[in-house]
């Protein structure tokens, strides 16, 4: 995966989207058009935290590398260098897998 240059501000979130499953749980492969974007991602970068009305920065509750499950609506895609990433918001992110 190639060095992503970009720094999300505030309290957003870059995320790396998972790849969807080839196969059903009862083995039956999945063609493309099939395929239900993937909900669970992983976090590549992440912004300063929220501005809060005293002037001072909210602490973000993610953190780089960390798995995470988000919303199907999150976020706005993105393609930098042929790869396709995810800016979204923090509390687009429903939890931390793992």
């Amino acid at each position: 995966m190639a060095r992503l240059n970009i720094k999300p501000l505030g309290d957003k979130v870059i995320v790396k989207r998972l790849e969807a499953e080839a196969k059903t749980a009862g083995g039956i492969v999945l063609p493309d058009t099939a395929k239900e974007k993937p909900k669970r991602g992983i976090v590549l970068a992440i912004g300063n935290g929220k501005l809060l009305d005293d002037g001072t920065r909210g602490e973000m509750q993610v953190k780089k590398d960390d798995e995470v499950l988000f919303t199907s609506y999150a976020g706005t895609e993105i393609k930098v260098n042929g790869e396709d990433y995810m800016i979204m918001d923090e509390s687009d992110i429903l939890g931390v897998v793992g």
